[in-house]
């Protein structure tokens, strides 16, 4: 197994092995090779297949029985949670809705000079930074850094923020969110991440940068987030145009009539209820 800088050995070959679980190829009750066999089949040391087997066993997935092996006692590993790109607002509603988050720090600063100029925000401008961790079944799955200008951020404070999804906050706040641009990547968990998302350090992560602007183009919220890849994926729906001439791809009819319609409920749901006047 070829070395990666900043990755341990160990992490790799856990999911190399997740993977075969997740994927049925080791089915449940399937023993898997002894320690000095899986050091020789990954070239790696015994110390380091069992600091992988460790990490399996945590998540119960394997069972090391002295004198008799290990084996897989689950057929696969807990499917990761699945974003449909092509309806992003609305699973941004849901996993508000149906996961916790933590909120780890809260406060107003002048942000990085990338994040002003994506916000523009001028200089010395302050915005809102807040982080919080988001888990499902005690189990976290993301690391999120959001940042939002001052004078929308001042609107709701830090307990808000601590028990309602940030969406939910800002459409309270009168911000109708008309545009999201998002950018997909991969990056490595730095220690204080690695830290928040029970994973070693240098662990791949999948990394989603999002800027969310209103009907007048203003950008009011910027977010970097960092997601573990065996427990969140993002999902697109495509279909291949009619026509020998047509090469395109295109969403599928479905997904487009599913994200207008969840997020024309979104919308319904961000608007402020109308005040009776008092006669």
């Amino acid at each position: 197994m070829d070395a990666i800088p900043g990755v341990p050995k160990s992490h790799k070959v856990y999911f190399v092995l997740r993977g075969q679980i997740a994927s049925g190829w080791l089915q449940a009750g399937a023993r898997l090779p002894s320690e000095p066999e899986l050091a020789s089949s990954y070239g790696v040391s015994r110390v380091t297949v069992r600091k992988a087997l460790g990490n399996l066993e945590r998540e119960g997935l394997i069972d090391r029985r002295p004198g008799a092996g290990t084996f897989v006692t689950q057929a696969r590993a807990q499917q990761p949670i699945s974003a449909d790109l092509a309806d992003l607002m609305a699973n941004i509603v849901a996993l508000g809705q149906t996961t916790k988050a933590r909120l780890v720090s809260f406060g107003y600063e002048p942000p990085p000079a990338r994040v002003a100029q994506t916000l523009g925000l001028a200089s010395g401008d302050k915005a809102q930074r807040s982080i919080r961790v988001r888990s499902l079944n005690a189990e976290p799955f993301s690391h999120l850094t959001t940042w939002v200008p001052e004078a929308i951020g001042v609107r709701y404070n830090e307990a808000d923020l601590g028990s309602t999804p940030l969406l939910t906050l800002l459409a309270r706040s009168g911000v109708e969110v008309a545009r999201a641009v998002q950018s997909i990547s991969a990056t490595r968990a730095d220690p204080q991440v690695a830290g928040a998302l029970n994973l070693e350090v240098g662990s791949p992560l999948l990394a989603v940068r999002r800027l969310l602007r209103d009907h007048d183009g203003r950008g009011v919220e910027y977010l970097e987030a960092l997601y573990r890849p065996d427990r969140y994926e993002l999902t697109l729906d495509m279909v291949r145009g009619p026509g020998a001439a047509d090469g395109r791809w295109r969403l599928a009819p479905a997904t487009v009539a599913q994200s207008r319609n969840a997020n024309a409920a979104v919308q319904r749901k961000r608007r402020p209820p109308r005040r009776r006047s008092l006669s």
